[in-house]
């Protein structure tokens, strides 16, 4: 783990206030709800786990209660009573979101990484603005091998927190699982910069230094320093050892005189006195060949060099501390490898019109002009009546009926109550396998594991919603409609999930329909500029409504003058007066 850090904010601030003003007539349960807190704060933990007990017991529905509850049991080492009591907190109430980073955080430390996962995904996908979230799940993915998804939620750490250590380090980590120590170093050396004690990112940058890039100096310069920090880490023998004997082998070694080995020369033979014969005519002499006598072998002496100390590395390893937010200088540039992605739970833009191009197109169609002066009314040629007098007059030309309005299909709504909670264990493996294809752009994969979840627990409005803004995306609306009808079903003020149901119904050929949702999003916060605007559309194209188009785009200019919008609908506006 990068970092171990338990949440313990319950979202009853204010509660807490209160109780504090009102303690001398406090109630028995929320006493004893403050009293676990402090003794949380003070780390009293058996203290806390004896109150925040009582505390649950008085207070069975509290969700507040139950999440302390089990972070003091965490702490307490009672990691399965810990498990119950977060369980409990979420059925009391399922939009605490610090009860899903909690729990992630225990299936962390008992390495069940799958369900930690989920765990963390359900946290950012509702707090995405959190860094904690972010760390959490990225070193989460970086332990279960999924790399690139690391590195995405290290680089949102990073958006979110620039210059953050521990996600330098976690980017650092991920490189080296990528066997890119080079661009490794870079970011240990980051993570060290900007917090000089970090010890998890010094001893990483002394054993990559060390053992990927062999150099021996930085690694031996880095354990020192990890050497130095206080207080003393619980490996600070072994990397002492490690480091004498790096340092020894860094040593300079003495010269060893070169030994000059004695030749002893070859033996001078004497020359022999010989008298000139006379050579015959007739028979050729043959002179026998002069044998030297060969020098005798030298004696090398060879000299065995001293034999260097064998130095044991060990693995790239975390070491966990407590993050400090002191920043002391800027890290070198570093180019995150992946941009961050954006949560599925955004409203999803609006369909574009097929084979119309254009503002002016899409909202006069082409029976009209954009030339306010040609929108002018017509005269209605109908022709009067002769006097009865003149028999010969030309006949009557007959009125032709008004043509009949435009009849709009309408959607058949299911109207589907709240439906029961089904097994969430079990549907939280299939809503990891989702988001996993999302990350990976593998959409029908994704659509497919999101629709299995909402069918193992339908009441999860997550797993509903999600269903249907990719059934959405692929233009399935046989499966959007209804997946927003549940979603509504489960959470009727999400303004998200109503948003992007009307746009359903008006890309299925549903336009009341779709008007009629948005009129709701409005009944509740006639603030809302995205369906004002939507409604002002779908009035202007699709149901010819001038006068409500009207009134709803100059809502949008009211509440938005800068809208990028603006000088299209003024000139609208302009064209379609009252």
């Amino acid at each position: 783990m990068l970092d171990k850090k338990i949440s313990i904010r319950s979202g009853v601030i204010l509660f807490f206030a209160l109780t504090l003003v009102l303690a001398g007539c406090t109630p028995a349960g929320p006493r004893a709800l403050l009293k676990g807190k402090k003794y949380l704060d003070s780390g009293d933990t058996a203290a806390a786990v004896t109150q925040l007990e009582r505390a649950t017991q008085l207070l069975v529905t509290n969700a507040a209660a139950w999440n302390y509850y089990g972070v003091a049991l965490q702490r307490a080492g009672q990691p399965d009573a810990a498990v119950t009591a977060y369980q409990r907190a979420l059925d009391c109430n399922r939009e605490l979101q610090e009860v899903h980073f909690n729990l992630g955080s225990l299936w962390l430390e008992q390495n069940k990484l799958d369900v930690a996962k989920t765990e963390f995904t359900a946290y950012t996908l509702r707090r995405n603005n959190d860094p904690a979230g972010w760390l959490k799940l990225g070193s989460t993915q970086l332990r279960l091998g999924e790399i690139v998804p690391a590195e995405r939620s290290f680089s949102t750490v990073l958006a979110l927190h620039p210059n953050d250590e521990q996600a330098y380090n976690g980017l650092g980590l991920a490189r080296m699982q990528l066997n890119r120590p080079q661009e490794a170093v870079k970011f240990f050396a980051a993570a060290k910069e900007q917090r000089p004690d970090f010890a998890a990112a010094i001893l990483n940058l002394a054993t990559t230094s060390q053992q990927y890039l062999r150099d021996n100096k930085t690694a031996l310069e880095n354990y020192r320093a990890y050497l130095a920090l206080k207080p003393r880490a619980a490996n600070w023998d072994e990397v002492n050892a490690l480091a004498n004997s790096l340092e020894q082998a860094l040593a300079p070694v003495a010269p060893v005189p070169a030994m000059v080995a004695k030749v002893t020369p070859p033996a001078v033979m004497p020359a022999t006195e010989t008298k000139t014969q006379p050579k015959p005519t007739t028979v050729a002499a043959t002179r026998p060949p002069v044998t030297r006598p060969q020098p005798a072998p030298v004696k090398v002496i060879a000299t065995t060099p001293t034999p260097k100390p064998t130095v044991v590395i060990p693995p790239p390893q975390v070491v966990q501390v407590q993050p400090a937010p002191v920043i002391v200088t800027t890290p070198p540039k570093v180019n995150p490898v992946v941009a961050v992605a954006e949560p599925i739970e955004v409203p999803m833009p609006e369909p574009v019109p097929e084979k119309k191009t254009g503002f002016w197109k899409k909202l006069f169609g082409p029976e009209k002009t954009a030339n306010p002066s040609s929108l002018k009314s017509k005269p209605s040629g109908i022709t009067p009546l002769p006097p009865p007098s003149e028999p010969d007059a030309a006949p009557t030309k007959v009125l032709e009926p008004a043509p009949e309005p435009v009849k709009f299909a309408r959607y058949n709504y299911n109207s589907p109550r709240k439906p029961a909670a089904g097994n969430r264990a079990s549907a939280n493996g299939a809503f990891t396998q989702a988001r996993i294809a999302e990350q990976g752009e593998k959409w029908l994969d994704a659509l497919q594991a999101y629709k299995q979840a909402s069918e193992i627990d339908p009441a999860w409005f997550e797993a509903q919603y999600n269903t249907g803004v990719l059934a959405h995306r692929l233009r399935n609306y046989p499966l959007a409609l209804p997946s927003y009808e549940n979603a509504l079903a489960i959470q009727p003020d999400s303004s998200d999930a109503r948003y992007n149901f009307s746009l359903a119904l008006k890309a299925a050929g549903y336009p009341v329909d779709a008007a009629d949702e948005l009129k709701k999003i409005l009944a509740a916060d006639n603030s809302e500029v995205r369906a004002h605007l939507a409604l002002a559309n779908l009035c202007a194209q699709s149901l010819h409504d001038t006068v409500q188009a009207r009134q709803h785009y100059m809502k949008v200019l009211e509440l938005e003058p800068k809208n990028p919008q603006a000088s299209d609908i003024r000139f609208w506006l302009s064209g379609n007066a009252k």
